[in-house]
C-alpha cells in the first residue's frame, strides 16, 4: 500500500512502510564500527544495566532490557527517566558496578538530559546513549553515543525510530555477549517483514473501517510486554483513543471486567508462554471481545478464537521477533486515527521531544 500524500498520516504511514528499510541502514552503521570494544574499554567493571528513557523511548528501554539480560545473562532493568530525578534512591542500584544506557530519539528530551546529568555528577559515571539526531546535548553528556539518522522520523510519533533503537540495542547485546548468531538473525528480519508489510496495511485499514471500539487493551508477556506498551502508546497518539496496556495472564485477575464487543483484545502471543497465552485468548474471546492476535506462526486454536491474525512467520529465536512485532499496532492506531478524522503526523497535544523549561 503506498501512502497517499493528500491522506491523513501519509508521513507516519511511509515511515511505518519504511522499517524494513532502515533496519538495514542502522545495522550497517553497526557494523561499520566497534561500538562493542569502545564500551569495554570505557565501562571498567559493569555487572548490571540500566536502560532508561521516557514515553516510547521507555517502552524500548523494557524490550531492549529483556533482550539484554537474556543475551547476556547479566542483571538489568528499564526505568523512566524521571525514576531516577524524583526517586533515585529507590530506582538506582547501590552496586557502583551499574552501567546507565539513555535512549532518546532526539537527543534532547529534557528529563533525558537531567538523568545524564545525574549520572554524570552524581555518581561519577558516563552513560552510553542512542539517539537518531547527531550533535545534540545528550551526545556531550554521554561517553559513548550511537547515532541512527536514518531512523529518524519527519512525523511526531515514533515509529522507526522505536523499533531501529530496538534492533539496535539488542545489536550491541548479542556484541557484548559474542553472539554473532543472534546477530545474523537480526539481518535477517527486514526482508520477511518487507513482504508481511506489503498487504498489512490494506489489512487493518479494512478491519478498522468495519468496526468500532470503546476499549482498546494490548497484552503480552516476557518480550513482548514493552511492546504491547509500545502499541498501546501508539493507538493514544495516533487516533485519541483510550487504551490500556496488561501483562497477558494479569488480564484474568480484575481486569476482564471491562470485557465486551466493543473492546478489541490485542495479544502478542509468545512462543514460550503459547499453550497458557491461548488459553486466555479463547476465555477473552468466549467473553464477547473482539480480538487482534499477533504471533510467529497460528496454528488452528488461535485461527478460531482470533477476529484478525497477523501471523510473522519468522525463523529467528524469540527474543529478535519483538520489532517485528509492532508495526500491526502502528498501523491500528493510524487507521484508527484517520477514521477519527486525527492527523496522525501531527495529532494534538504533542510534540516531536518533551524539552521542559527549567
Amino acid at each position: 500500500m503506498a501512502p497517499h500524500p493528500d491522506q491523513p498520516g501519509a508521513v507516519t504511514l511511509s515511515e511505518i512502510l519504511s522499517q524494513p528499510a532502515c533496519w538495514r541502514e542502522c545495522l550497517a552503521i553497526l557494523e561499520a564500527r566497534d561500538y562493542v570494544g569502545e564500551m569495554r574499554r570505557g565501562s571498567g567493571k559493569t555487572s548490571e544495566w540500566m536502560m532508561i528513557g521516557c514515553g516510547s523511548s521507555y517502552y524500548a528501554a523494557m524490550v531492549a532490557a529483556d533482550s539484554w539480560r537474556a543475551l547476556t545473562r547479566e542483571r538489568t532493568q528499564a526505568l523512566p527517566a524521571s525514576e531516577i530525578l524524583l526517586f533515585p534512591e529507590m530506582a538506582l542500584p547501590i552496586s557502583d558496578s551499574s552501567r546507565p544506557i539513555l535512549i532518546s530519539r532526539s537527543g534532547r528530551t529534557s528529563e533525558v538530559l537531567k538523568a545524564a546529568e545525574y549520572f554524570n555528577h552524581g555518581r561519577h559515571v558516563q552513560p552510553v546513549a542512542i539517539s537518531c539526531v547527531a550533535g545534540q546535548a545528550l551526545e556531550g553528556l554521554s561517553g559513548l553515543t550511537v547515532v541512527l539518522p536514518p531512523a529518524d522520523e519527519k512525523s511526531m510519533v515514533m515509529t522507526r525510530s522505536f523499533t531501529s533503537m530496538v534492533l539496535a540495542l539488542q545489536y550491541l547485546a548479542a556484541g557484548w555477549a559474542g553472539n554473532t548468531a543472534f546477530q545474523q538473525a537480526l539481518k535477517e528480519l527486514p526482508a520477511p517483514i518487507e513482504k508481511l508489510l506489503l498487504e498489512l496495511p490494506a489489512r487493518v485499514e479494512n478491519f478498522v473501517s468495519t468496526h468500532d471500539f470503546e476499549d482498546y487493551v494490548f497484552l503480552g508477556q516476557g518480550p513482548f510486554y514493552g511492546v504491547a506498551n509500545e502499541a498501546m502508546l501508539k493507538v493514544k497518539e495516533m487516533s485519541c483513543s483510550y487504551a490500556q496496556c496488561f501483562h497477558t495472564l494479569e488480564f484474568r485477575h480484575g481486569p476482564k471486567a471491562i470485557v465486551s464487543p466493543r473492546t478489541l483484545v490485542t495479544f502478542f502471543i509468545s512462543e514460550a508462554g503459547f499453550s497458557s497465552e491461548i488459553d486466555l485468548l479463547e476465555e477473552v474471546k468466549s467473553l464477547g471481545a473482539v480480538t487482534l492476535v499477533v504471533v510467529n506462526r497460528a496454528e488452528a486454536r488461535v485461527r478460531a478464537a482470533a477476529d484478525f491474525v497477523v501471523e510473522l512467520g519468522l525463523d529467528v529465536p524469540e527474543f529478535a521477533r519483538p520489532v517485528a512485532s509492532i508495526p500491526a499496532g502502528q498501523l491500528l492506531g493510524l487507521f484508527t486515527g484517520r477514521k477519527k478524522g486525527i492527523n496522525s503526523d501531527r495529532p494534538p497535544n504533542l510534540s516531536r521531544a518533551v524539552i521542559l523549561q527549567d
